[in-house]
């Protein structure tokens, strides 16, 4: 027999909007969510889930992510890019948006051909392009071979290429063509990112006036701030028009840094990201970030030639728990950072982002210790809690 399409699942801790609701309820009804309330009357049908001493929480959003699970999203196939979508998946992130890093124009084309396809599926929620268009100065782990000016031609070829798919471009709005470009992305309804940039604090004020919302990994890949040349980050956390994305993973930020974000920019203003690459949920070892050799030493990403940071090898699941254990967040903060907001910058909060009636049924169980006890995508388990179920009555 079919297991029931409705799921009950009771006893947790619910993290909503208005608040968490302790011994709290979730009815899924399908691939979506039916209610989310203290427990209530029943009737018959569904599946029971006992989640008592367990966290109830939003499917996790990342805007930033190249690969993982072994594979990359920036040179994989199809089923590498499916691998590494299906391990992030494990470890909570129910929505995804693949990054490229720089490459040649006509390659950067071709991969947004194929991820444009997985994002049509319904595999990714769209394309981030960090690279070509970025300073040399402040170019991290991409090819200085290989990067440009941000021409709007350019850039639109790649959106032509993404036939739709684009969500977000990364630009150092500073070179030749950078806030043409960024009005351009704001015309199109693309997200304009100001990273990997060496501007100062006037010329990124001029791109966030020009359109520009988000700061790609705020901090890294960009000049320090200073009590003379204040900088892009002091712009950046200042207008409540940005949203900063930060990596919680210990190594890209000190935690009195990450304090300082939030309470600058405040909660709903930071979105926590990966920036993974291959390694992430895989393992140390030798890789490839586009041209770039990496190695992967306890957990760190490095270039081989340089030394300098290469993505990270995190996981969201990670991210939270630190965030919890470690920044000693409050909690309703955390999956803002991981859900709400990223879903509002997507233009998909209608859908997901919240445990809210009506929205798709992605959701992540956390035990005490904030580890991954299950993960529900479209009313589906991809990580199965390890509890009993039960049939029996539903709420009504």
């Amino acid at each position: 027999m079919a297991a029931p399409a409705r799921k009950v699942l009771t006893g947790a801790r619910v993290v909503l909007p208005s608040g968490t609701v302790p011994d709290g309820e979730v009815v899924i009804d399908g691939a979506h969510i039916g209610g989310s309330a203290p427990s209530a009357g029943q009737e018959p049908a569904a599946e029971h889930w006992d989640l008592t001493g367990h966290w109830v929480v939003p499917g996790f959003v990342d805007l930033h992510n190249h690969g993982g699970g072994g594979a990359s999203f920036t040179s994989g196939t199809v089923e590498d890019v499916l691998t590494g979508i299906a391990t992030h998946r494990a470890h909570g992130t129910t929505t995804l948006v693949a990054s490229t890093v720089t490459g040649e124009m006509d390659f950067l084309a071709a991969r947004a051909g194929l991820l444009s396809e997985l994002t049509e599926q319904g595999d990714l929620a769209g394309i981030h392009f960090e690279g070509p268009f970025i300073s040399p100065c402040r170019k991290g782990a991409h090819s200085e071979a290989l990067l440009r000016d941000p021409r709007p031609a350019d850039v639109a070829a790649l959106l032509d290429a993404a036939r739709g798919a684009a969500r977000m471009v990364t630009l150092a709005t500073e070179l030749p063509g950078g806030l043409d470009s960024v009005r351009l992305l704001a015309d199109r309804g693309v997200i304009a990112a100001v990273g990997h940039t060496d501007a100062t604090y006037e010329q990124t004020v001029a791109a966030i006036d020009a359109g520009a919302t988000v700061a790609t990994h705020l901090f890294n890949a960009m000049p320090p701030l200073g009590h003379r040349a204040p900088g892009p980050i002091t712009a950046l956390l200042e207008d409540e028009r940005v949203t900063v994305e930060l990596i919680n993973d210990g190594t890209h930020l000190h935690p009195a840094v990450l304090e300082l974000a939030f309470r600058q920019a405040g909660a709903d203003r930071v979105a926590f990201i990966t920036d993974a690459m291959d390694a992430a949920g895989f393992g140390d070892g030798r890789y490839l970030l586009g041209p770039l050799e990496v190695d992967v030493v306890d957990g760190v990403a490095r270039l081989v030639e340089g030394g300098s940071i290469a993505g990270s090898t995190l996981t969201l699941d990670r991210a939270f728990r630190r965030a919890a254990l470690v920044d000693e967040l409050p909690v309703g903060q955390i999956v803002r950072a991981l859900s709400a907001n990223p879903a509002r910058l997507l233009g998909l909060d209608h859908r997901i982002g919240s445990l809210e009636p009506g929205k798709d049924a992605d959701l992540v169980v956390l035990n005490e210790g904030f580890a991954v006890k299950g993960v529900l995508r479209h009313g589906e388990w991809v990580v199965t809690p390890q509890v009993p179920a039960t049939a029996g009555p539903s709420a009504a």
